[in-house]
């Protein structure tokens, strides 16, 4: 085989290469030897190279001996013409090939002669012949080129460069010294903001220049999907003699438009993984005019319940989402039936009695009922309808080996639980392997997106598709989004609730949707966050502070300004410059004070954090201390520290201070915030849950998840002090406390007692791990 590889002209190197890949090099071998009978022991290297491509490329094995036979009677001699075959098979995937049809569109038998050449070339440079001759040698060439080859596609390129450089050389002359200088690179001007998101993005195999958002911004796997209705040009997509007739009904009910669906499990809470899936699903049908469906995969009873229906819908909408419909599994229950009994009548399907632990793993040992008669399964699953076998005396499976090597995947088990939406109606229900892909069919999904561990299922998905003979969606895996340092479980989740390391789903130490909302987080930042991740087939395992900035970034905008004290120490002005309080006018966005102000009251007696001051100041320490005054923000004047009161303990209980105008001190090293007339409100300051990045892993935390909690992840400062302007603030609305991080208000708040939640600091925190 070596000798065979390196005798049609591939290096040892590459020949070798070759050889490591047994599907390859089994398609060139073939070709190499169909190639020989027709031509001889001995193939140059031209002829080498094309069939070497041709079995690279080929998608379906079936076509190469039709391909190989063209190479081998030189009627495709170009890999222009190889490329054009290439894709001409791949669009029409059923036998017969129209073989007039095909060799029209790969140039077959197409002879471009000189003097076509020669005029395309001079009507291509007629075209330019003002910008030639003002540019001369440092116009791009290349653009001569490819007017030309689009003008005569099956013309070869070398000839068609020869004769560009000939008749640019007699319009321009030989190249001068200002030719031969090489052209200085202008200057990039730099972008505005809003023109920084012009980006190039593909959309169905076409580039399109547009303003998009960084959630549209879709790369990575995303940029090779196929176009809706070319489903078989998809890489392991099965194409059956129905296949182009079940499109061609397809395209007659979507019009050609992308449909997607977010299929959630209605058991529990979206978490930070479900907002990739979210954006990825309803983002790409929006870069593409297309829609996207919710449906409830309702298709667990026992687990479902209707805060989860509930939650989920209102976290796709957070997001900013509006689906195109609402949409369950449970809508299709008949429908799903019906086809479960033609499964059968087909001989795809049987009733099996093996318990479920029979069949647990990989390896389960055959079913003995696997070759039952198609009558008496029609029977059995009769009596599994009407509750005659008890849960687990018997499935409904289907007749197929996964790409895991899983075999007979279960379809149908008895459930003797009222439905959420059903009711008492059934006592079977399918499985996720036989109902996802008749809903995505049914409603006829383009593109079925779904995280890698569902690849094994794909074999499933075409295979029961086509078993049913019904239009079959394509099914395409990306890589999940992970964050450290927590869990995403739903299992593990309830059991932090249930031992109270957690308050409930939406505790803001989780990374549940609501949690994060409840936090403070901005649904701009999440999908921010998951557009920077993309979309690709490897995992995503991503450090927490990742998403943080992408929150600092939005909160930077969106949070007005307000001062806050997490520990107050009383401050009295003993020389204050007015009978009364006065107004102090703080800008709501101090970056841009065109965004407003609001008024806070300044009055002798205010309050400081009380790590502002120190009793004695270290080198480097520039906030408040004897000798050391400090200005205080927005007044406009400087406070310097006369007596200092302390308790009985000793601890220091008050200041009293003296303050002077700004612009008649010395600039002092540092401004503070401070608070006067404050509102007392309770601050929840958290940190992360967990002490490790990876608490699930036992070589990490032996002791496992639960032992890994971080004692101080939640810190409640029941009496900090926040000024009134915050007052008439509602739930969910967020603020910059200034020096102390973004904070956003609690649902717990209530009448004459506010609560904040930190949502970020201002800055990384360095010494995080």
């Amino acid at each position: 085989a070596l000798g065979l590889f390196t005798g049609i002209g591939l290096s040892e190197t590459k020949a070798r290469e070759t050889l490591r890949n047994g599907a390859l090099s089994e398609l060139l071998r073939r070709a190499v030897l169909q190639a020989r009978s027709a031509l001889g022991p001995s193939l140059d290297k031209a002829t080498g190279m094309l069939l070497y491509n041709a079995a690279a490329r080929l998608r379906d094995p079936k076509h190469l001996g039709f391909l190989v036979g063209y190479i081998a009677r030189r009627e495709i001699v170009t890999d222009l013409q190889l490329s054009a075959a290439l894709e001409y098979v791949r669009s029409h995937p059923l036998e017969p090939l129209d073989t007039a049809d095909f060799e029209r569109a790969c140039g077959i038998g197409v002879c471009v002669s000189p003097e076509q050449i020669e005029e395309a070339v001079e009507a291509v440079i007629s075209e330019h012949r003002a910008e030639l001759l003002a540019h001369r040698y440092h116009f791009n060439m290349g653009l001569l080129m490819g007017e030309a080859r689009t003008r005569l596609r099956w013309a070869d390129g070398k000839t068609i460069k020869n004769e560009v450089d000939l008749q640019v050389l007699h319009l321009l002359g030989p190249k001068t010294e200002d030719d031969l200088e090489k052209k200085p690179k202008a200057a990039k001007a730099r972008l505005a903001p809003a023109e920084k998101q012009k980006v190039a993005v593909v959309e169905n195999g076409e580039v399109a220049t547009e303003t998009r958002s960084l959630l549209e911004q879709l790369r990575g796997e995303a940029l090779k999907f196929h176009k809706p209705g070319e489903n078989y040009k998809t890489e392991g997509y099965v194409v059956t003699p129905n296949t182009m007739a079940l499109l061609k009904q397809h395209l007659a009910v979507t019009g050609g438009q992308v449909r997607t669906r977010f299929p959630p499990e209605p058991n529990g809470i979206l978490h930070i993984g479900h907002a990739k899936a979210i954006n990825f699903n309803f983002g790409y049908a929006k870069a593409n005019g297309g829609v996207c469906f919710l449906r409830y995969d309702d298709t667990n009873p026992e687990k479902e319940e209707e805060k989860y229906f509930t939650a989920i819908r209102e976290m796709v909408e957070w997001l900013g989402y509006q689906p195109y419909a609402v949409t369950h599994a449970s809508d299709y229950f008949d429908q799903l039936y019906s086809w479960a009994l033609e499964l059968i009548r087909r001989g795809q399907a049987y009733v099996c009695h093996q318990k479920v632990e029979e069949i647990k793993g990989h390896n389960p040992p055959p079913s003995p009922w696997r070759d039952r008669p198609m009558e008496e399964s029609l029977l059995l699953f009769e009596d599994m309808r009407k509750g005659k076998f008890g849960e687990g005396e018997a499935t409904l499976r289907m007749k197929l080996v996964m790409e895991d090597g899983k075999m007979d995947p279960v379809a149908y088990r008895v459930k003797f639980t009222p439905h959420h939406r059903t009711g008492d109606k059934w006592c079977i229900y399918p499985t996720y392997d036989y109902t996802h892909c008749l809903c995505d069919s049914i409603e006829h999904i383009t593109h079925s997106l779904c995280t890698k561990e569902f690849q094994a299922r794909r074999s499933s998905y075409f295979w029961l598709c086509n078993a049913l003979d019904v239009y079959c969606p394509v099914q395409w895996e990306y890589g999940r989004l992970n964050l450290l340092y927590t869990v995403v479980s739903k299992r593990k989740i309830i059991r932090l609730v249930e031992t109270g390391a957690v308050r409930d789903w939406d505790d803001p130490r989780l990374f549940t949707l609501t949690a994060l909302r409840r936090r403070g987080f901005p649904p701009e930042a999440i999908n921010n966050f998951c557009a920077r991740v993309g979309v690709t087939v490897a995992q995503a395992t991503m450090e927490p502070h990742l998403l943080e900035a992408c929150v600092r970034e939005v909160l930077n905008e969106q949070a007005p300004r307000a001062m806050a004290v997490l520990e107050p120490l009383k401050v009295t002005i003993t020389n204050f410059p007015a009978l009364k309080a006065l107004e102090v006018l703080v800008p709501n966005f101090p970056a841009n004070e065109s965004r407003g102000f609001h008024k806070v009251p300044f009055q002798p007696t205010i309050y400081i954090e009380g790590t502002d001051f120190r009793e004695e100041a270290d080198k480097g320490y520039k906030r408040l201390a004897p000798g050391q005054p400090v200005g205080l923000r927005h007044t406009g004047y400087v406070i310097t520290v006369q007596n200092i009161i302390k308790d009985a303990g000793g601890c220091v209980i008050e200041l009293e201070v003296t303050c002077a105008k700004s612009e008649m001190t010395e600039k002092p090293k540092a401004f503070i915030h401070w608070v006067s007339e404050p509102l007392t409100c309770e601050v929840r300051l958290y940190e992360r849950l967990f002490l490790h990045k990876n608490p699930e892993d036992p070589s990490e935390v032996p002791g496992g998840f639960l032992s890994d909690l971080n004692p101080d992840s939640l810190r409640l400062v029941p009496n900090a002090l926040v000024d009134s302007s915050v007052l008439s603030a509602q739930p969910f609305d967020k603020f910059q406390f200034e020096r102390l991080g973004y904070f956003s208000v609690d649902p717990d708040s209530k009448e004459g007692k506010m609560v904040f939640n930190r949502t970020v600091t201002l800055k990384e925190d360095p010494g995080k791990a």
